[in-house]
């Protein structure tokens, strides 16, 4: 057991002392693994950050009454009367006199984007004076609230910077008027970061929507209220509606999208994964090549064929982690806290969101780079331990 130990280190340490000798093609097979997991970490990144938007302000007291059979806010629709049932049920939170219950209007308005002028789908939505406690984290961060019953707006801190004309006095256009934007808020880095709220009264008047809205957002005052109240709503007979935590809402809300970019971005990587391994086999190939008289002595002289599969491997895993670690490194200076925009395909509307380069994201990318560098040694290693030796002492 010690004397294959000792082969095992004399032949590794000889195998990685021999690397600045083939220092072209092992920076060539290296760098190639970094792009590859750079690229793949970049996509998923992008997919963790809708992730992140959508669930990340998330609170396990909140909750989303929608019409039963919508399954968003697009496709809901509440009268006045259902909205007002809603807010007295049981299990809600209360602030003074006041319960902590938003009824919610959501519409869709067109506005350009900043980096390209295209016009883009932007959530327009109408909330209760409530609203700003039922979010979590919500703080006016330039400017004012708006004032009830008055046609202006305030804008969410991402919207505000994807968007053209939604600074702090600037006018958006909504239908054929023009409302003043008093101020812009931040929510927890969630997705009304993404939105432009307004008075919901003012917002009714505006799109003729009657007494209706869409949904209500509320605050129970414990989540383990949540069946009692989803029980007295989906029991009461003069309502039809599905009530849902917010959490549950958001997370089907982005999975979707989130399964479509994982998906790319795993296909993407795997075909750039694959050009990779022959890099990395060319590379090891090479390597093995110009060792085999090298590699025919030490067996000659008594070494084993695990210790020489085991230091050519050694050799593609070691160029595979630095390939991986310098790839991980540009992800994450490049693409975290990257802000973009992009469709949520649920709502049909703009959503603004920052790429999270995480550490399991990170990890993932190494580990990926380290398969890349086992398979591309793998084959090398068992050529160069097979190779006859008589015949790998005749070759030049």
């Amino acid at each position: 057991m010690f004397r294959a130990i000792s082969q095992i280190v004399s032949v590794t340490r000889f195998s990685l002392a021999s690397l600045p000798q083939r220092l072209g093609s092992s920076a060539s097979a290296m760098f190639g693994i970094a792009g590859v997991v750079a690229v793949m970490v970049g996509v998923l990144s992008i997919a963790q950050g809708i992730m992140t938007t959508m669930t990340g302000s998330a609170d396990d007291a909140n909750v989303m009454v929608l019409r039963s059979g919508a399954d968003t806010e697009m496709t809901s629709g509440l009268g006045g009367d259902d909205a007002r049932l809603i807010t007295e049920a049981p299990g809600l939170a209360v602030e003074g006199d006041q319960v902590l219950a938003s009824r919610e209007l959501f519409v869709i308005i067109n506005l350009p984007l900043a980096s390209t002028g295209t016009d883009a789908n932007v959530p327009l939505r109408g909330i209760d004076a409530t609203a700003t406690r039922v979010r979590q984290g919500f703080e006016i961060v330039e400017g004012r609230m708006f004032q009830e019953g008055i046609a202006e707006v305030i804008v969410g801190a991402g919207a505000s910077l994807e968007f053209a004309g939604m600074k702090l006095g600037d006018r958006i256009e909504v239908g054929t008027e023009q409302w003043p934007v008093v101020g812009i808020f931040e929510a927890g880095g969630g997705i009304s970061e993404s939105e432009v709220w307004t008075d919901a009264r003012v917002l009714q008047n505006a799109f003729r929507r009657g007494n209706s809205f869409q949904s209500v957002h509320a605050t129970l005052s414990s989540p383990d209220r949540f069946n009692e109240f989803k029980d007295a709503l989906t029991s009461d007979p003069r309502l039809n509606v599905s009530v849902l935590t917010e959490q549950e809402y958001y997370s089907g809300q982005s999975r979707v999208l989130y399964n479509l970019i994982t998906g790319l971005g795993t296909l993407i990587a795997l075909i750039m994964g694959l050009g990779a391994v022959f890099g990395a086999l060319n590379t090891m190939y090479t390597a093995v090549s110009s060792r085999t008289r090298e590699i025919a002595t030490l067996r000659a002289l008594g070494f084993n064929s695990g210790p020489v599969i085991f230091s050519v491997l050694a050799e593609s895993l070691l160029l595979a982690l630095a390939g991986g670690s310098i790839g991980a490194g540009i992800a994450w200076l490049a693409f975290d806290g990257f802000r973009a925009a992009t469709l949520n395909f649920a709502s049909f509307s703009a959503i603004t969101f920052a790429f999270d380069v995480n550490g399991p994201l990170l990890v993932t990318g190494i580990f990926f780079a380290l398969a890349i560098g086992f398979f591309g040694g793998l084959f090398p290693a068992i050529r160069a331990a097979r190779t006859p030796v008589a015949h790998a002492l005749r070759e030049q």
